[in-house]
């Protein structure tokens, strides 16, 4: 594994077939400022996710099949709630599959213990996290043995996952005073 990594966008820009994303936490940069401008009550913008949506149509337009998995915990934490309602704003309509995994669907699944891009079934990039949900290094490994199991439990997870426009998040009543 490599700790001399390419930019995401230079990964993503090479992939010719497939991109893969699968996202196992229930927190994410707590500190990110579009996540505390929605604690506190404002809207998600489309326009604030520009250069995002640019390369999610750019990279969809040539062809790669773009995918984005999220297993999460029920009921969801406010971070969820806030990726539901950027994913209905941005993310799909940017041209992102994604599902949805409640984590007691997944109980039975073999997966990474890190959340990982898979780029054509061949890169494999992962994304480590403190314990808050900060941002930490990224690793990036050409192991033949290591992308395959990845892209086999990823494809095992995406099977039971629920597609974005059929999923309805469990809140609590502590998270419901937003959208």
């Amino acid at each position: 594994m490599s700790s001399n990594l390419p930019a995401f966008k230079e990964l993503i820009s090479q992939a010719k077939h497939s991109a893969i994303h699968l996202e196992t936490r229930d927190m994410y940069t707590p500190k990110g400022p579009v996540f505390v401008d929605w604690q506190a009550g404002k809207p998600i913008e489309f326009d604030r996710h520009q250069d995002w949506v640019d390369l999610v149509q750019e990279t969809v337009n040539r062809g790669v099949d773009w995918r984005r998995l999220r297993i999460i915990s029920e009921p969801v934490t406010d971070f969820i709630r806030y990726e539901w309602e950027t994913t209905t704003i941005v993310n799909v309509p940017a041209g992102e599959k994604v599902r949805w995994l409640p984590r007691r669907n997944a109980s039975d699944l073999l997966l990474p213990g890190n959340d990982f891009w898979v780029f054509d079934g061949k890169l494999v990039r992962f994304t480590h996290f403190a314990g808050d949900g900060s941002w930490g290094p990224h690793e990036l490994t050409e192991d033949p043995a290591l992308a395959k199991m990845c892209s086999e439990s990823f494809e095992a997870a995406w099977e039971r996952g629920i597609d974005h426009q059929d999923y309805e998040p469990e809140w609590t009543p502590a998270n419901t005073n937003h959208g």
